[in-house]
């Protein structure tokens, strides 16, 4: 019933008068249009339950804004924070979330990310860009993605398009070059590509006036603390042992900050993976998260640096990132049966070729394979030739210098 008011208070249809238990409503004179975004009737989602302090909250952001103080940004919000010693999310449902999202194994970082590349590439960019008010539905962006770019692109397609290609980015990027201030700026410059009307401003730290649409808060204009910062949270994020944590600082401050002169949300939202994905946690992608949801939940950082609602709201997507994750990396099963089946007949095809000198053709047919898996094994094969080292051979009994030899060759085969 609370979350219900309260959200009946956010869009103008009732007035809330009196605070605590002598709290009243009454129905607006003038109900104000709400606000809706186009979507699939079978796409209609749940939202997080605000607890009956943060409906408190709600009340207090979807006031008028003439009625609510004007702020500007504090950077005590950054410099107070200790990493491991502070914490924005209580520590025990930081603790929570890592346990259930990581992976189980020990792999290379950014492993998750990869299995799962295929499903978070539509996730993400179709949760992220619908938070910005793009009017494709999830099927439009699955077509979208398999045809690619076009000269018809709209605004919404290239939105889209961006987010996959940052996204992209990002993966091949963090595991190799860790959280870094560049990165953070790609990331802005390629989700902001042929959408921002000056090409200067991707990447780039601001020296424009921005303004927060529906609220009081008025984000630093000073280029010089704005890089200040911006520094300050990576370093800081970096230094943060559990990676949920880590997400939750980086996807709040960089929203806070308003360090580009757009797009900051949307390289917030895809910054909040960076930590999880070097700890191969389950990728965050917001899924069904509602735009006013999302707007409250920011409002209550940038109005009163209260994180409540940014909390509850991470909690409940970030539980249904990994749920919908975990599935998929579980559906992929175990070990290639084809590889295991085919393991001794690499190895003596590797011997045949890098030892004796055979053919690629040769080593295939004395390896004797059914013609139903020539190809397959074929395609093994050149996989397994490729990334042969001499610091990797012994798995195949082949002698270091008889392999590095080979490759001096130039790997003929």
């Amino acid at each position: 019933m609370n979350r219900a008011l309260a959200r009946l208070v956010a869009t103008g249809v009732l007035e809330r008068n009196g605070a605590g238990r002598a709290v009243t409503y009454r129905i607006s004179p003038l109900p104000s249009a709400t606000p809706t975004i186009a979507q699939d009737q079978q796409e209609a989602r749940d939202s997080p339950a605000w607890c009956y302090q943060s409906t408190e909250l709600v009340a207090a952001l979807s006031a008028p804004l003439g009625t609510r103080k004007p702020v500007s940004y504090q950077r005590v919000f950054v410099d107070g924070y200790q990493p491991n010693v502070s914490s924005l999310l209580p520590a025990s449902l930081a603790a929570q979330l890592q346990e259930k999202g990581k992976s189980k194994d020990q792999q290379p970082a950014g492993t998750y990310a990869r299995k799962v590349l295929e499903q978070l590439l539509i996730d993400l960019s179709w949760s992220s860009s619908r938070l910005e008010g793009n009017r494709k539905s999830r099927l439009d962006t699955r077509e979208l993605f398999e045809r690619g770019r076009s000269e018809s692109d709209d605004r919404d397609a290239t939105m889209l398009l961006n987010h996959k290609e940052a996204i992209e980015f990002m993966v091949d990027a963090v595991p190799t070059e860790g959280m870094t201030v560049p990165v953070v700026r790609n990331l802005q410059s390629l989700l902001m590509r042929d959408l921002l009307q000056d090409p200067a401003d991707l990447g780039a730290i601001r020296s424009k006036i921005v303004n927060i649409h529906g609220s009081v808060y008025l984000p630093s204009q000073v280029p010089n603390l704005l890089e200040e910062m911006l520094r300050q949270i990576v370093d800081k994020a970096t230094r943060v042992h559990n990676p949920v944590e880590a997400a939750f600082f980086l996807w709040v401050n960089l929203a806070y900050l308003q360090p580009f002169v757009d797009g900051n949300k949307r390289t917030s939202r895809l910054s909040a993976n960076m930590p999880l994905m070097l700890s191969n946690c389950a990728p965050l992608s917001f899924l069904d998260v509602e735009q006013t949801d999302y707007a409250l939940a920011m409002l209550g950082v940038y109005e009163r640096l209260d994180v409540s609602l940014a909390v509850e709201l991470f909690d409940w997507t970030y539980r249904r990132s990994i749920d919908k994750y975990q599935v998929i990396v579980e559906s992929m099963g175990g070990p290639d049966p084809l590889r295991a089946r085919y393991r001794e007949h690499l190895g003596e095809a590797i011997r045949q070729i890098v030892f004796f000198g055979s053919t690629l053709a040769q080593a295939i047919e004395a390896a004797g394979i059914p013609p139903v898996d020539v190809a397959v094994f074929n395609a093994m094969l050149n996989t397994e030739l490729a990334h042969l080292e001499a610091y990797n051979c012994a798995r195949y009994r082949m002698p270091m210098t008889k392999t590095q030899a080979w490759i001096d060759k130039g790997r003929p085969r």
